[in-house]
């Protein structure tokens, strides 16, 4: 017992009701699956074999390149490199002089007569390993139809890869009242729905295609974009290198737009062909600022999407790129240098069948003979899909931007 004013020095701490808000402040990023977030509002296709796939199309130009040794004025036959895709009645631009010829015949694998100077431009000798290219074709009245080109399809697949991520807590904390946060039980769920997404977020950036076994059952795991952008495989037999950058120490305008223009060169949706989505780390979205100040080339606007979410844009002499802070992207130092564009509207996703992120909770019913003989409470989220990217051309990476420069 004591005498006097009863002040905060003499209040025992246990007796004392807690200071703490009436909710718990999550450190995540905020958005943090915004490309799995884009493909909710998105069609997303149904995949019903854990191999899903499709065919491509790719548009070709008939052309060819003369041999080594060139061709004179009078040259009516040409040596070429191969007479593939050629046609008697193409008519094809020689590069180097502008003279049109015309073939009137394929002789063999690398062997083909034509008719010289049709049109304007007359003759003139060819250097060595020239390309012509096709500008047409033409045919004499009551001529005989030709013979037709065909673009062979080709397949393009991937495995469906299961997501799954467990929340779980005692029935004892369950009852347990808490100080700050939502129900013990919500508060599980939220984080289990955050770490689902974000492990399916991160898998369509980074993962790497691969099927066999894992404890006696088959496993499987996706190729997500980076794989796919950087594997020549999966781009048109006529491109030679890969959509992939890696940046020096300062990065320009000019090496800015060498490194992501390629992306323009094709499309599957003229509506949209000149605009991609760019998913930058933090380092690097401060450098795209640099660059931009430093050639006064571009302005970095904010904007928002249809979606709500939060983006800047700047425009190449190509097209348009909606740039979004990735959130995930600043989970560590490589990552945060790092750009990805891409195209949207040939990027989804394919659920097998139903398991579009289904939700299985155990002891919820008050049903004993569900409970397993555990005293607990929990539930699991699993979702089995992988990653269509029907045009993998039209998407680019950047790795290592680390400053911005003037040129």
């Amino acid at each position: 017992m004591s005498v006097g004013l009863f002040t905060t020095t003499q209040l025992t701490q246990d007796l004392a009701k807690k200071s703490f808000a009436g909710m718990i402040t999550r450190l995540m990023p905020n958005g943090q699956a915004p490309l799995f977030g884009l493909t909710s509002m998105l069609q997303s296709d149904t995949a019903v074999q854990t191999e899903h796939g499709f065919f491509t199309k790719t548009m070709l130009f008939p052309q060819f390149q003369v041999s080594a040794s060139g061709q004179t004025a009078s040259d009516t036959t040409f040596t070429v490199v191969s007479t593939a895709q050629l046609l008697p009645g193409q008519i094809h631009r020689i590069d180097s002089t502008g003279e049109n010829v015309i073939i009137n015949a394929v002789i063999s694998n690398t062997q083909v007569s034509v008719t010289r100077g049709t049109g304007t431009v007359a003759a003139a000798s060819i250097g060595a390993s020239v390309h012509a290219y096709q500008v047409g074709n033409a045919f004499e009245e009551a001529s005989l139809r030709p013979n037709s080109l065909i673009i062979n399809p080709v397949r393009i697949t991937n495995y469906t890869q299961i997501f799954r991520n467990t929340w779980a807590i005692s029935d004892t904390i369950r009852a347990t009242q808490m100080i700050a946060g939502d129900t013990n039980i919500a508060e599980s769920r939220q984080d289990c729905a955050a770490f689902h997404a974000a492990d399916i977020e991160k898998a369509l950036f980074f993962g790497q295609k691969s099927q066999g076994t894992r404890n006696g059952q088959a496993f499987r795991t996706l190729d997500g974009l980076l794989n796919i952008i950087g594997n020549l495989a999966y781009y048109p037999s006529y491109v030679s290198s890969t959509n992939v950058t890696t940046a020096g120490s300062t990065t320009n305008f000019t090496q800015l737009e060498a490194a992501i223009d390629p992306c323009f060169n094709q499309t599957t949706d003229p509506k949209v062909a000149n605009e991609r989505v760019l998913f930058v780390g933090g380092a690097a979205k401060r450098v795209l600022t640099a660059i931009g100040r430093l050639n006064g080339i571009y302005q970095m606007v904010d904007g928002q999407t249809n979606w709500g979410l939060q983006f800047s844009t700047f425009k190449t002499s190509r097209g348009t790129f909606r740039v979004i802070e990735h959130p995930l992207f600043n989970s560590n130092t490589s990552w945060q240098k790092m750009a990805v564009a891409v195209d949207l509207s040939s990027f989804t996703v394919a659920y097998l069948g139903d398991r579009k992120t289904q939700n299985k909770e155990f002891n919820q019913d008050g049903n004993e003979a569900n409970d397993n003989g555990i005293d607990a409470v929990g539930g699991t989220l699993t979702t089995e899909l992988t990653a269509v990217v029907r045009n993998p051309p039209a998407n680019a990476v950047i790795f290592g931007l680390t400053a911005g420069a003037a040129g």
